[in-house]
């Protein structure tokens, strides 16, 4: 029986390195790097990616620790954080993740849809042209979907991607590998497409590999746009730097997605450190390498206009990347669909918060109730209809989880607790403090706002869970560091 039922489990690769690699891979990359590149310019799109990798690398240093200090059920980061600092702690961070996961599937689903009406334009209900650019003709009219398109196929894609979900876990994940592919050939053809792209390619705006495109592309070009993204003098949003973290902190996120798996590894204390960093530090280069190459191979104004110029380059096919951003993007809604539910289902099961137990689940069942629930946060966004807005949204949420995995790692480090003793040693206490720190910093850069909207409500859930909640039956990581300092005061008192 023992056997059989490890070898049912997955090792490093497919039960950790794929899934974080296909959730950390995905829309931001195919359908606003690019863009970010010519806003920002070269030089502080390289900042931008080294700045948001850092947070996601320290990040997932603390996860490493923490994952491999003892066994792991399910949860994922609510299970880790709330056995670190208590049940106080876990549920409002936990319940802060469940709603950025909720976010990001409205995420993925628009990003979806956009692409679906960007490669099929007679699709569209509605339909915006776009002739003119900083008060210029353009050489060719530029199609933007309308957000009525968006919140349309948005809403019907994300009803059917709930009845896929209410199918039960199992099937989703046997189906999910499958979905990387396509996203990998992709990429491909998309680098090969960037390699072979001459001076007389009949696209406007592709230059080929060019050392003045790279010049002129490396300052960077800030400016005001209308919600579609488009230059335009009287439009409603100005981006800067602190905007673009926002935007393209989705891009290097999804590194939770190992631990959501624990309760199906082999070797969760090896697996999770080996397969979440080799996910971190393969997408990070190759976000480095494209900055490059993007702000080499067309000019700013293609850069800035053509939201799917990834689709543009890539060779033999433009129809090629069309397929595998759907592909990935609604796997990646599925993964975040599924996730969230059994991630509220877990935090209902600890039976700490009394109003969460309608989303209590019996083992072996799936959370169809917290499904629901997940799938009304979900469409609720797709409505809003504008990706630019939800990604922030989603990031906020994502931000505070991982400050809370940051800052259990650190205060374990430095209480020194008799439960703490990690196999993974590549850590310490000022990596997990300088990471908890660059996630509150990357917040008050999105908006300060909403950073403060964002900590007032994990504190509430806090208060609200101190006041209402039941204390977990676990030891946590304070009550063993209040035990060990119990212990050393009777000793130093016996000595005297």
């Amino acid at each position: 029986m023992f056997l059989k039922s490890t070898a049912d489990k997955s090792g490093t690769l497919m039960g950790v390195f794929v899934p974080c690699l296909q959730n950390i891979l995905g829309i931001i990359y195919y359908i606003r790097f690019s863009w970010i590149v010519g806003m920002a310019g070269i030089g502080e799109s390289l900042l931008l990616v080294l700045f948001c990798g850092s947070c996601t690398f320290l990040t997932t240093v603390s996860l490493s620790a923490i994952a491999s200090n003892g066994a792991m059920k399910g949860g994922g980061p609510y299970y880790l954080i709330g056995r670190a600092l208590g049940p106080e702690v876990g549920v409002s961070i936990g319940l802060c993740f469940f709603l950025g996961n909720a976010i990001a599937g409205a995420m993925y689903v628009l990003g979806a849809v956009e692409t679906f009406l960007n490669a099929v334009p007679s699709a569209g209900i509605f339909r915006e042209t776009i002739t003119r650019v900083n008060g210029t003709d353009i050489a060719e009219p530029i199609t933007s979907p309308s957000l009525h398109d968006l919140q349309i196929y948005g809403i019907v894609v994300s009803i059917l991607l709930c009845f896929v979900v209410f199918g039960g876990v199992k099937m989703i994940n046997r189906v999910a590998p499958a979905f990387l592919v396509p996203v990998l050939f992709s990429l491909l053809c998309i680098f090969v497409g960037i390699f072979s792209a001459r001076h007389d390619r009949p696209a406007v705006g592709i230059t080929g590999l060019n050392s003045e495109s790279f010049k002129n592309n490396w300052g960077s070009a800030y400016q005001m746009t209308n919600n579609a993204g488009i230059p335009d003098p009287n439009g409603q949003i100005y981006w800067n730097f602190n905007a673009l973290v926002g935007l393209f902190f989705p891009a290097v996120t999804g590194i939770m997605a190992g631990s959501n798996r624990s309760a199906s590894l082999k070797d969760t204390q090896c697996a999770i450190p080996v397969g979440t960093l080799a996910a971190t530090l393969t997408t990070t280069g190759l976000y480095l390498v494209s900055v490059l190459l993007f702000g080499a191979v067309a000019t700013r104004d293609k850069l800035l206009t053509d939201r799917l110029l990834t689709a543009t380059v890539a060779w033999p096919f433009p129809v090629i990347v069309y397929v595998g951003i759907i592909l990935s993007t609604l796997g990646a809604a599925l993964q975040s669909l599924t996730g969230a539910p059994h991630l509220l289902a877990a935090i209902a099961n600890d039976d700490i918060l009394p109003v969460l137990n309608y989303f209590k689940v019996a083992d072996g069942h799936e959370p169809h109730v917290a499904t629901l629930f997940t799938a009304i946060i979900c469409i609720g966004c797709v409505v809003i209809g504008n990706l630019d807005l939800i990604s922030p949204t989603s990031t906020m949420f994502y931000l505070v989880c991982y400050a809370g995995v940051n800052l259990s790692c650190f205060l374990l480090d430095l209480l020194d607790a008799p439960s703490w003793r990690p196999r993974w040693k590549f850590h310490h206490w000022s990596l997990s403090l300088v990471g908890a720190l660059l996630c509150i910093v990357i917040m008050f850069l999105i908006s300060w706002v909403f950073t403060i909207v964002s900590l007032a409500l994990a504190s509430l859930i806090y208060y609200y869970v101190s006041i209402k909640g039941k204390a977990g039956d676990w030891g946590d990581g304070f009550k063993s560091a209040y035990f060990q300092l119990a212990l050393r005061s009777l000793r130093s008192l016996g000595d005297t």
